[in-house]
């Protein structure tokens, strides 16, 4: 007697990652030691200003970046430089609030949790102590409207804390290093917009940028226990079990 077995419904095809909700990435294991890193560069060259707030060790070296820095104060660069003053600047806030609308649209809580601890421990607390605790006097005759405190900068710390916020929230692992070399290059871009601008000494720049991603790159490993609760399971995982996948239902034999 010949058995005949009746195949069942054709197992679903797995979720690409082109249709996957995108998930929070966990914390690399270096990214403790490289942010707590970066906050002993940043207290490091506080120190140095504290120590000699006139002129401190590397004054020289800001000197001489400022006068690379004189100008003419026209053309492309100042529309590149005014573009990235308004990206810091109080009008700048609309990325990380339009960051946090989207992850509130998408019920990303702990991610949206992760987002506002990050910008209010890195972005306005640690700038702002620093600010008002170092009280290093600005170049002279700044290009734009500037607040109190020249170290570290703002718009530094800014951006580089929103690139390593957005690497740990939307890019994808395999696409991280380029995501994280063209954060560099705004970054660097940012530094050399706030003293093209005189509104800050290199070293100022410098600092805000370490002192932003290393206060974002803590708080993301210290997150990750948080961000681990909004990873889905693994979809390959779900067609296995599923009722056509061959742990289910249809995948075995009467």
């Amino acid at each position: 007697m010949t058995r005949t077995t009746t195949a069942g419904p054709a197992a679903s095809a797995p979720v690409t990652s082109r249709h996957r909700r995108p998930t929070p990435s966990l914390a690399p294991s270096g990214a403790l030691g490289l942010g707590m890193l970066f906050l002993l560069v940043t207290a490091a060259l506080a120190a140095a200003v504290l120590a000699h707030p006139a002129r401190p060790v590397f004054q020289h070296i800001d000197d001489t970046w400022l006068r690379w820095m004189g100008g003419p104060h026209d053309g492309p660069y100042a529309a590149v430089a005014a573009v990235f003053n308004w990206l810091g600047g109080p009008l700048g806030v609309v990325v990380p609030v339009g960051l946090a609308v989207f992850l509130g649209v998408r019920r990303r809580w702990p991610s949206l949790a992760f987002l506002l601890l990050t910008y209010v421990v890195g972005d306005m607390l640690l700038v702002q102590i620093l600010k008002y605790g170092v009280a290093r006097p600005r170049p002279a005759h700044p290009l734009v409207r500037v607040d109190h405190g020249s170290f570290p900068s703002g718009h530094s710390a800014g951006i580089a804390l929103l690139v390593v916020v957005v690497g740990a929230l939307l890019v994808p692992a395999a696409r991280r290093r380029d995501w994280w070399i063209a954060g560099t290059v705004l970054t660097v871009v940012m530094m050399w917009s706030r003293t093209w601008l005189h509104a800050h000494w290199l070293s100022d720049t410098l600092a805000g940028a370490v002192a932003g991603a290393g206060a974002a790159l803590v708080l993301w490993w210290l997150c990750t226990p948080l961000l681990a609760r909004e990873r889905p399971t693994s979809p390959g995982r779900a067609t296995l079990d599923g009722p056509n996948g061959p742990n289910g239902p249809a995948g075995h034999e009467d």
